[in-house]
């Protein structure tokens, strides 16, 4: 298995990393995508480092991004045998940024977005050690019915989804953050009104305050 590469935001403080935030783009799309977020995010959080890294397939849809898995549709065998598949590579990936940066889980966020989501919610449920925390933005929870047998560790998980999004149904946030709930999670959702799948400034915001939270940094 090789290793997952893409695009890096150091600390803005010029310093060692003390946090990790993980940004796993969506279906069609690369790290380059994601890392975007980190401008805005970066200036509040000084010391910490982000990592977009690109999906391990290139995409049956768009030949110039990259898919964690194939996906025609919104099928929860399919997502399930999906995120399964490419859930090896995100681990590798974050084991080696632990060890590189010598920090653990509790200084480590994941920000998904899309099929992004699918795969934060999936390694970092089932990670030994508790993340600070999960950000889902415009995804879906793959395997709800087996969660609950497979669930290692209990993250807080922040939920983001557009009311106008045509391709990830709005539903599939009260039913991602009702499966979450039903194994002890805490959940927060945010609902962003007329937004599509896409990330709007509140949206954002909402995701830094909980990041903020998590890596118990200061909130103003």
């Amino acid at each position: 298995m090789f290793e997952l590469e893409g695009a890096v935001h150091d600390p803005v403080s010029g310093g060692k990393p003390k946090k990790l935030v993980i940004l796993l783009h969506g279906y069609g799309a690369d790290g380059n995508d994601l890392i975007g977020l980190a401008e805005p995010l970066a200036p509040l959080m000084p010391d910490v480092v982000f990592h977009a890294p690109n999906a391990p397939y290139p995409c049956d849809g768009n030949p110039f991004g990259y898919q964690w898995f194939g996906i025609s549709r919104l099928d929860p065998h399919l997502m399930l045998a999906g995120v399964r598949g490419a859930a090896p590579f995100v681990e590798a990936f974050l084991d080696k940024l632990l060890a590189d940066y010598g920090l653990t889980e509790a200084d480590t966020a994941l920000v998904g977005f899309s099929q992004g989501t699918m795969m934060a919610l999936h390694v970092g449920l089932r990670r030994e050690k508790t993340l600070a925390g999960i950000v889902g933005f415009s995804g879906l929870l793959p395997g709800i019915e087996t969660l609950e047998a497979e669930v290692k560790s209990k993250p807080p998980v922040l939920l983001i989804h557009g009311d106008a999004d045509p391709m990830v149904p709005f539903e599939m946030m009260d039913r991602a953050e009702n499966g979450l709930t039903a194994v002890g999670v805490e959940v927060s959702s945010y609902a962003a009104k007329g937004v599509g799948h896409s990330i709007d400034g509140h949206g954002l915001e909402k995701c830094a305050r909980f990041l903020l939270r998590a890596f118990g940094m200061k909130t103003s």
